[in-house]
């Protein structure tokens, strides 16, 4: 199975899929790095991954695709704005942009993850954790453990992603685990994507 991983991280999402070929894309040089250390059987791509999708989504069988969430969050707005540590800023819409694009144009199985917003959607997801899902097949129900991303030193965060990020230096561990998908999160939606029936987006799934 020909997987494209998109925004990619250290690989959170990965860590538990088998029998897969990806490709993962991720703009920052020292996180592609540390994603190779950790899968160095997958191709790394350090490029933009909204321009890559355009232009390579008809070569894989399942694409995953996690935009920057930062503009989402409700803890950006409720909290770090609502406090004036940052600015507003407009949302970032290549998520929705890439939604209605793999609606519209891939015929292979795809999802594009992202945190539970601040807004209402405005294209009803698919709801598991503290993550919104957009996907053309049913995720299996599962309950997950809410982590508290806030929370937690680095060691108990390694120990729960399964990451050791301790030889890694000048880079922000506490930032990029918090950022990494739950392993089995991943898994989960994977192996939805290999058991159930692909429809639109917009489609009934009665």
């Amino acid at each position: 199975m020909k997987v494209l991983n998109l925004y990619a991280g250290i690989g959170g999402n990965r860590k538990l899929w088998e029998d897969v070929e990806v490709t993962a894309v991720e703009w920052i040089p020292e996180i592609a790095q540390i994603y190779r250390d950790f899968f160095p059987e997958d191709e790394v791509i350090e490029t933009d991954a909204h321009q890559f999708l355009l232009e390579n989504f008809q070569d894989y069988d399942f694409i995953w695709s996690s935009p920057p969430c930062p503009t989402h969050s409700r803890i950006r707005k409720q909290t770090l704005v609502n406090r004036g540590w940052v600015d507003p800023v407009y949302p970032n819409m290549d998520l929705y942009e890439e939604v209605l694009f793999l609606d519209g144009y891939c015929e292979k199985k795809w999802c594009v993850e992202n945190v539970i917003s601040w807004y209402n959607p405005l294209i009803k997801p698919q709801v598991l954790g503290r993550h919104y899902f957009w996907a053309n097949f049913m995720i299996r129900e599962k309950e997950i453990e809410a982590a508290k991303i806030a929370e937690g030193k680095i060691e108990d965060l390694q120990k729960r992603k399964g990451f050791d990020l301790s030889p890694y230096k000048e880079i922000n561990k506490k930032l990029i685990l918090r950022n990494c998908v739950e392993p089995e999160l991943g898994k989960i939606i994977l192996d939805s994507a290999r058991g159930n029936t692909q429809m639109g987006l917009f489609d009934s799934w009665c």
